[in-house]
């Protein structure tokens, strides 16, 4: 079997086409022996695919902006996607009172603290979604109380009248009684280029790369059209988000189906590019629009 060494930027139920190319036996049926590690600060996805370490890679093309704005662009490109939806939520620690994501007025959020994932794309998404719901920013106390762990923590022990924060972790305080889910970024925006798969420029050329990439669009296809009990039964199975309820992981699930995250065929297109351009752009994170080709290849 060849080795296929994965790794992600963040670890989570979002990413399920990824983690059910592993968990649904997708890569070992593809000849893969398949080992995988989340980041962390000493163990870089960036300097892992340069050095050839990792082959592939959970991230987001966003991940390229910052060297592209530094004049370093280097070999590393995304030729898959797994959402093309933001996969954050809002939740309240009061219930609303509406009748469904959908209806929550944004506008409520002014006048309130916000606890805001203050990460590159988290909180490019979230500033842009106020524009677009027409949400004075300058209202609304935004708290940066840290990473996911410690934001999570935070509203627990009772900061914030609101949390921002991908799922399942809003649902998972709200099945224990801290939180109330009330809105979607992902519904508020719309398609968009958001997380992906890249590698480096030489293993994209390897014979590899192709049987990955078959595998991976066998476990999107399966996240489409199978039921999310079955899909989260199978994470849960091969020791993938354990951590959760398995009701939660399944409402999670359901939810990004339903959303639309992965109802697409892995390629990433070049008008959901064209709509990640303008919210950085809006945020000021990025002076130019960047060519498609300066990150993703087909």
């Amino acid at each position: 079997m060849s080795q296929l060494k994965l790794m992600a930027l963040r670890h989570s139920a979002f990413y399920s086409p990824y983690l059910l190319s592993m968990a649904g036996g997708y890569l070992k049926d593809a000849g893969f022996d398949v080992e995988y590690t989340v980041q962390t600060p000493d163990n870089l996805v960036k300097d892992r695919l340069l050095d050839g370490s990792c082959h592939v890679s959970q991230s987001a093309v966003a991940a390229g902006f910052a060297d592209l704005e530094q004049n370093q662009p280097n070999d590393i490109r995304h030729f898959a996607q797994i959402n093309n939806r933001d996969g954050f939520f809002i939740a309240a620690r009061e219930p609303i009172g509406q009748e469904s994501i959908q209806n929550f007025d944004w506008k409520q959020l002014e006048g309130k603290s916000v606890l805001v994932d203050h990460f590159f794309q988290p909180m490019a998404m979230f500033r842009y979604a106020l524009k677009l719901k027409g949400v004075d920013e300058s209202k609304i106390d935004i708290i940066d109380a840290g990473d996911v762990d410690a934001i999570d923590k935070a509203f627990r022990e009772g900061k914030g009248d609101f949390v921002h924060q991908q799922g399942p972790a809003p649902q998972q305080m709200e099945a224990d009684g801290v939180a109330h889910v009330v809105a979607s970024v992902g519904e508020a925006i719309g398609p968009v280029a958001f997380s992906s798969l890249c590698a480096n420029k030489q293993w994209l050329a390897s014979e590899d790369a192709g049987f990955f990439l078959n595998a991976y669009q066998q476990a999107l296809a399966e996240c489409k059209n199978n039921t999310a009990v079955d899909v989260g039964r199978k994470l849960h199975s091969y020791g993938f988000l354990t951590e959760i309820d398995p009701g939660v992981l399944t409402s999670t699930i359901e939810y990004y189906q339903q959303l639309g995250c992965w109802q697409h065929n892995g390629i990433i297109q070049p008008d959901e590019y064209s709509t990640l351009l303008d919210i950085f752009r809006y945020s000021e994170l990025i002076s130019q629009n960047y060519a498609f080709n300066k990150l993703i290849t087909k």
